[in-house]
């Protein structure tokens, strides 16, 4: 019994080396340098306990580049929209749990070993910049570009479409997408979502699966909004 609580122990803290080393070891590892120009755009990282998504102003650069996704009902052009949030993640657990009232135990075990992927883009109203579950950030106008080119090139095409999972959505504004890669726990949503504010020159955690590990590492990592040339 002494030598299996030992075990457990020694992988318990194993795990939590690698969250620490994740979570605060910088990726990249050397920071991008400043941007020449001053130009800026904010986005926002919206978190919930388990997920994040990122929300991208709906101005005319993001309806020019997110055009192609308009034929599949997205509201991109309705009155008072605001934002567009896009999230990934394994299609079971996204398509089959809306709400915590709607787990089941195939999504959560298919999330835990390897599932296949999607994109969740919804169109938002005015979002509290003040809530706890919001953190505004700023980039260059170079790096959000290089984000949304990121973004694009998550989804999987047909004919050079996003390819529609019809009957998806949780409501009127929200449309899901067959994403590229695949999806398990330890290289999940909050991974991609990582990725993405990398590609616009922001640093994070090297290893962040978890909401809180990203947001730490974005807090307390030095510089994590240094623009990106």
């Amino acid at each position: 019994m002494r030598r299996v609580l030992r075990v457990l122990s020694a992988g318990l803290l194993l795990v939590l080396f690698a969250l620490g080393l994740g979570t605060f070891v910088p990726r990249p590892l050397v920071a991008p340098s400043l941007a020449a120009s001053t130009e800026t755009r904010e986005i926002l990282l919206l978190s919930n306990p388990i997920h994040t998504d990122i929300a991208l102003p709906l101005d005319d650069e993001v309806r020019a580049a997110f055009a192609d996704l308009m034929p599949s009902g997205l509201p991109i052009g309705m009155p008072g929209a605001d934002y567009l949030v896009f999230g990934w993640g394994g299609r079971s657990f996204y398509l089959e749990t809306p709400t915590w009232g709607d787990l089941k135990p195939l999504p959560v075990l298919r999330a835990l070993t390897i599932d296949r992927s999607v994109l969740h883009v919804q169109v938002a109203g005015p979002i509290d910049l003040h809530h706890p579950a919001v953190r505004p950030l700023t980039i260059s106008a170079e790096g959000r570009r290089r984000m949304i080119a990121s973004i694009r090139d998550s989804f999987q095409r047909q004919g050079g479409a996003p390819i529609v999972i019809e009957g998806a959505a949780y409501g009127l504004d929200d449309v899901f997408f067959e994403a590229n890669g695949h999806f398990n726990a330890l290289i999940g949503c909050n991974t991609w979502t990582a990725a993405m504010l990398r590609q616009g020159g922001l640093t994070t955690g090297w290893w962040t699966p978890l909401p809180q590990l990203l947001d730490w590492s974005l807090a307390r990592i030095e510089s994590p909004a240094k623009l990106q040339s």
